[in-house]
């Protein structure tokens, strides 16, 4: 009997529409071969949500991702959105999609596949063994704390308030121990105790959770500290645990580890198995309808909507093996081809990663292990 599954597909802006359509094939070739039977309800977010419907989150979208198993996002927001109101900006798609949806734990793996050593500015030898995964707070901190903007008599002032609870922290650092001790046992707590209040409250949370987690080795970093460790020795790093703007940052700074942004996935979890699923680009307005975008990130998300949301450790495993064997094959997308490469378009390159996939399976099954 068929497994079902309820999918929200929010394409979003840019590039989005043209990943989203990689992640979903694929997700229907696994749905094919793995007696999945899904559903997939497809909806306005970003940008293309606020020329529509003048908001950028619609109700009928949230109402619609509430109902599902999953959601798999594209990329919101671009240039000419940029001069709207606060609350018409793109971005507040993801602020509210986070929030309503109860989504605290931001998943970030970051892992050079063989081959694309030469798409990173950095030396070979210090990217060797790069397997790191940052878990960043994701409904606290500044991003959701009070904001204002009053005449003085000097002028304007903006102020940007960052709050953390306890009980914030101490959720997302057991998720990330939790995490730690299904991989190499290490966490990287990073803040920045020498200077803010709620990265002290951080720190002291950490340390008092890390005694329920014998087995794990747990390190303090401050944040500009670990900004310059992870391009000096980045394989070194394991879980990397973090609050919200920082993680936002560090993350996008493991894309030169990878080679591309193009290459880095993401989950944001709350509690249960409900997730939203999305690369970590955003939906680069310069390349969109061209078929230049790498879907990697998007299909390496879904992979992980296998794991997390659908619990299947078997799927995610398959596609995350297509991916670096298609890579391995010497396919790239523009973003990480070297000089003088021939580059897939979109399309091609999630048309081999399906075929990669099928031929997993069948390996698999002629194995006897499914």
């Amino acid at each position: 009997m068929a497994t079902d599954k309820h999918i929200a597909v929010l394409p979003g802006d840019g590039i989005g529409p043209e990943i989203v359509d990689e992640g979903v094939k694929v997700i229907k070739a696994v749905g094919d071969r793995f007696n999945y039977n899904f559903h997939f309800s497809f909806n306005l977010v970003g940008g293309c949500a606020i020329d529509e419907l003048q908001q950028p989150l619609p109700e009928d979208t949230l109402k619609q991702c509430r109902k599902a198993d999953a959601v798999l996002l594209g990329a919101v927001g671009g240039p000419r959105w940029d001069r709207n109101p606060a609350h018409l900006r793109p971005e507040n798609a993801l602020l509210g999609l986070r929030k309503e949806l109860g989504l605290y734990a931001n998943l970030r793996p970051a892992i050079l596949y063989p081959g694309l050593e030469g798409s990173s500015s950095l030396k070979a030898e210090v990217l060797k063994g790069v397997d790191l995964l940052v878990v960043r707070e994701l409904t606290g901190g500044l991003y959701f704390g009070d904001k204002s903007t009053e005449q003085t008599d000097t002028g304007l002032k903006a102020t940007d308030t960052l709050v953390y609870h306890e009980h914030e922290i101490e959720r997302i650092v057991h998720r990330a121990f939790q995490l730690a001790q299904g991989r190499k046992k290490h966490v990287t707590s990073v803040d920045k105790a020498n200077v803010l209040e709620s990265s002290r409250l951080w720190r002291s949370v950490v340390e008092r959770i890390a005694k329920e987690y014998p087995d794990i080795e747990v390190e303090h970093m401050l944040v500009d500290n670990c900004a310059m460790q992870m391009v000096r020795r980045p394989a070194d790093f394991d879980v990397i645990v973090t609050e919200n703007l920082f993680g936002d940052i560090l993350s996008d700074e493991a894309a030169i580890l990878t080679g591309s942004i193009g290459m880095l996935p993401s989950a944001s979890l709350g509690e249960g198995t409900f997730g939203l699923y999305e690369p970590v680009h955003g939906s680069a307005p310069d390349i969109a309808g061209q078929g230049l975008a790498n879907p990697v990130a998007t299909i390496l998300s879904v992979a992980m909507m296998f794991r997390h949301s659908f619990e299947n450790e078997e799927v995610a495993t398959i596609i995350e093996r297509a991916v670096e064997s298609v890579l391995a094959s010497g396919a790239r997308t523009a973003d990480v081809a070297a000089a003088g490469e021939s580059a897939l378009s979109s399309k091609e390159m999630g048309d081999r990663i399906v075929e990669a996939i099928l031929h997993q399976a069948d390996s698999t099954a002629s194995m006897g292990t499914r």
